[in-house]
């Protein structure tokens, strides 16, 4: 029996298209049908598939949906701990620079929870926060955070998020219709779903190591 010695998703630069939509988030949010899905590729690698990841843009930002299923426990969801929180972990680099390993400014990480917020722990979360090692930090933006609506299901959990333009530094669709790009479902319970490699590689902190989403129709 021979053992690989590297991950089929570290030998690969994996891309994939990020269709536009016409709809703008709302107090229901945004669904987003089945086109939108995005591939996890660690199925190439067997990795279990938990979560349905769908995503779209246009001129007003980047919209995600998720939805978790599978579960017996409640997500394990903090505030103050959002880094290792159960949830929707997105990485974005508006330049998609794949040259480099420690973040730039054009580079984010966000985290979208189901639940960890309020006094009681039980509200749905959404937040830019930082990446280890970073060179810089992109711009923030207080008039424009990241928004988030969660519905608790039987098995899981729905998350529909939505990141506004100008909480993305450098979002430029015509002149940069490529994002760096990596995605992390994070579960206590099922174990990390990544659009690529996974939790044994440093991409969380390494640019190098993420993907690109193609805007289609940019």
């Amino acid at each position: 029996m021979t053992e690989t010695l590297l991950a089929p998703t570290f030998l690969f630069h994996f891309s994939a298209p990020l269709l536009r939509c016409k709809k703008s988030w709302t107090a229901k949010g945004v669904q987003l049908d089945a086109k939108y899905e995005l591939p996890s590729f660690g199925e190439l690698e067997d990795r279990l598939k938990f979560a349905d990841v769908r995503a779209a843009w246009n001129d007003n930002g980047l919209f995600f949906n998720v939805r978790v299923s599978g579960k017996k426990q409640s997500p394990w969801c903090r505030g103050t701990r959002l880094d290792d929180s159960d949830g929707l972990h997105v990485w974005i680099d508006t330049r998609d620079t794949h040259n480099i390993h420690r973040a730039s400014r054009f580079c984010h990480r966000f985290v979208f929870t189901p639940a960890g917020g309020g006094r009681k722990l039980e509200d749905s979360v959404a937040d830019l926060i930082d990446i280890n090692r970073a060179r810089e930090k992109p711009k923030p933006c207080y008039k424009a955070r990241p928004l988030i609506r969660s519905e608790k299901r039987v098995d899981g959990y729905l998350l529909e998020s939505h990141i506004p333009t100008e909480s993305l530094t450098g979002f430029n669709p015509s002149d940069h219709p490529r994002l760096g790009f990596a995605y992390a479902v994070v579960d206590r319970e099922l174990g990390w779903q990544t659009f690529s490699v996974g939790a044994e590689f440093p991409f969380a902190d390494d640019p190098s190591l993420w993907g690109t989403l193609e805007l289609a129709g940019a």
